[in-house]
């Protein structure tokens, strides 16, 4: 497949194959060569960077909140999950879950295994998650096996659905039942929160979460995670845990400058609505040509099920995901909006399906 730029690539295809094919939203490539001759301390302590922390603190509602930069996204996995996690814990994900599978074995490289648990449309259910830990603490052998220390979600999931408030409330209180840390991953959370079946705030998440992520990379940026703790869930000597990990960027400033706009004058959010917007528009094509959606998703990746004939046509002028096989003669595959996805692109696409069901 074909890596472009959300318009013709110099193949003449046109790319839906993820959310971050392009490089930075012009108006954060703006504000990084606006500041690029501009002498700025390392490691995350230049005044942006400062100025990011509590513009989020801000949109989140804590004040306290410890807001720390990370370049990727399984950067800051890795590094939040074997930071706060004790030598003898291990994490509970979906077993569909960004974690348990395409992140290539971070988290057990980094000594803590990773729990799956069965899902449904890429969820966790609460009443799964509290027979797990029921039948537990309740075996008498678990002395001989790995605990559980945290519960990892996605917001969106891989599948693009999402935790309704009430979900997340019920995973909350049942980790805090059992004295779990609750992390959620945010790379794609601001079309999660742009999503119109979305009745959750930043604030939220915030309170009903130990600590999450926000995505910069999926939403604009060139590169970066934000990474929000509560305070008293933040680790000692950070910083230190991110050096060691490898994952401390000395031009910190390219991460500060870039939350920096994008948590001024509500960017992060315009941004994701207009990708929900045009996502929308992408499921309603399908649907007007009878292509059947895998799952409803109400996010920027939208999952379909071609035949395998049509989908060699297709991939021709259109690049896209593999996602999974479905049957012996189709299969599902992604389509992801990202930033830089016009309504040409969207046009395109549509003279591409018509043009192989004629």
């Amino acid at each position: 497949m074909t890596m472009g730029s959300g318009k013709e690539t110099l193949t003449g295809m046109i790319s839906f194959e993820s959310d971050y094919i392009a490089g930075a939203h012009p108006a954060l490539m703006k504000r990084l060569i606006e500041t690029n001759s501009e002498p700025l301390s390392g490691y995350g302590t230049d005044r942006y960077s400062g100025d990011a922390r509590q513009k989020i603190r801000d949109a989140v509602g804590m004040p306290d909140a410890v807001v720390e930069f990370i370049a990727g996204g399984t950067q800051t996995n890795a590094v939040v999950i074997s930071s706060l996690l004790r030598d003898w814990e291990g994490v509970i994900a979906a077993e569909t879950g960004h974690i348990a599978v395409h992140e290539a074995g971070a988290i057990e490289y980094s000594g803590h295994k990773v729990l799956t648990l069965p899902q449904k449309e890429g969820k966790i259910d609460p009443e799964t998650l509290k027979r797990f830990l029921s039948a537990f603490f309740e075996d008498g052998n678990r002395e001989h096996t790995v605990y559980p220390g945290m519960v990892y979600i996605s917001f969106p999931t891989e599948y693009g659905t999402l935790y309704p408030k009430k979900e997340l409330t019920a995973l909350s209180e049942i980790c805090r039942a059992y004295g779990l840390i609750l992390y959620l991953d945010g790379a794609r959370l601001g079309f999660g929160l742009a999503s119109p079946e979305a009745d959750m705030t930043l604030a939220d998440i915030m309170r009903l979460c130990d600590v999450f992520s926000i995505g910069g990379t999926k939403i604009g940026a060139l590169c970066g995670e934000a990474v929000v703790f509560k305070k008293d869930r933040a680790p000692r000597h950070f910083m230190n845990s991110m050096k060691k990990r490898g994952a401390l960027l000395a031009k910190g400033r390219l991460t500060g400058v870039q939350f920096d706009a994008l948590f001024t004058d509500g960017l992060y959010f315009e941004i994701s609505r207009q990708v929900i917007g045009r996502a929308m528009k992408l499921k309603e094509l399908f649907r007007k040509r009878n292509v059947p959606l895998l799952i409803d998703s109400p996010t920027n990746q939208q999952f379909v099920i071609l035949e395998d004939a049509v989908l060699a046509r297709l991939k021709e002028r259109v690049s896209f995901c593999f996602w999974e096989k479905y049957d012996e003669s189709h299969t599902v595959v992604r389509f992801a909006v990202g930033w830089s996805t016009t309504d040409e692109d969207l046009r395109a696409l549509e003279d591409a399906l018509d043009a192989i069901t004629d």
